[in-house]
């Protein structure tokens, strides 16, 4: 079963992410308190498998991921697919473009995390999300 692992958000650019136990999600824009919540963007929820974290041996939040997942292969969900994640909706928009901030973290990890560095969502319905919650691909 597909679940989250953890939860971050953004308070603004520059500084690390905030874990979090718990988030809401607002319809149309993103998470609640996150510097990328934003009405329109194709951009307002990020999401990695935990699995991709430990390949290149990250922890939760390093990539500047809101939500960390466990299960599923995100990568292999083609582009509109649907999630039920807590009592939210989200679809995927697009890939991940890897950035400088990878660099940062080590030397040539934007490199080696082509491909690899997480699926944006938009929200389609708000709502609560815990770590822990069920995700569902709903279509």
């Amino acid at each position: 079963m597909p679940t989250v692992e953890a939860l971050q958000i953004k308070l603004r650019s520059g500084i690390p992410m905030k874990p979090q136990d718990h988030v809401r999600l607002i319809g149309g824009l993103g998470i609640d308190g996150d510097a990328n919540a934003r009405s329109g963007s194709r951009r307002q929820v990020l999401m990695i498998p935990a699995e991709t974290l430990e390949t290149f041996d990250l922890a939760p939040g390093d990539a500047r991921e809101n939500i960390t997942t466990r299960g599923l292969d995100l990568y292999s969900l083609p582009r509109g697919t649907v999630l039920k994640v807590g009592s939210a909706r989200l679809q995927l928009t697009v890939h991940c473009a890897p950035c400088k901030h990878l660099d940062d973290l080590r030397p040539g990890l934007s490199r080696d995390m082509q491909n690899q560095r997480g699926m944006l969502f938009t929200v389609l319905d708000g709502g609560e999300v815990h770590v822990g919650d069920e995700i569902i691909v709903v279509i």
